[in-house]
C-alpha cells in the first residue's frame, strides 16, 4: 500500500496498474478540499487523451490499480 500524503498529491504522477483504452499515464491536476482545507478528492488526467477523472484520494493506495510514478 502506497503511504501518502494528501497535501503532496497535486501534480503527482500515477501509473494506471491495469490500463483501458491506452490510458497508462495520468496527473494529478486538482485537489478537492472541504471547508477546513482537509483533501477529499483529486482529479486525475490522463496524458495521452487529457481524459479527466475525479476520484477519492484514498483510492491512489491502492496498488492493485494505482502505482506511483510513470512507470
Amino acid at each position: 500500500m502506497n503511504r501518502l500524503n494528501p497535501q503532496k498529491l497535486l501534480l503527482s504522477k500515477w501509473t494506471a496498474a491495469q490500463p483501458q483504452n491506452r490510458e497508462k499515464h495520468f496527473l494529478v491536476t486538482e485537489l478537492f478540499r472541504d471547508e477546513d482545507g482537509t483533501v477529499l478528492a483529486v482529479e486525475l488526467q490522463a496524458v495521452l487523451t487529457q481524459r479527466t477523472e475525479r476520484l477519492d484520494w484514498q483510492s491512489l493506495k491502492n496498488n492493485e490499480r494505482w502505482l506511483l510514478g510513470w512507470q
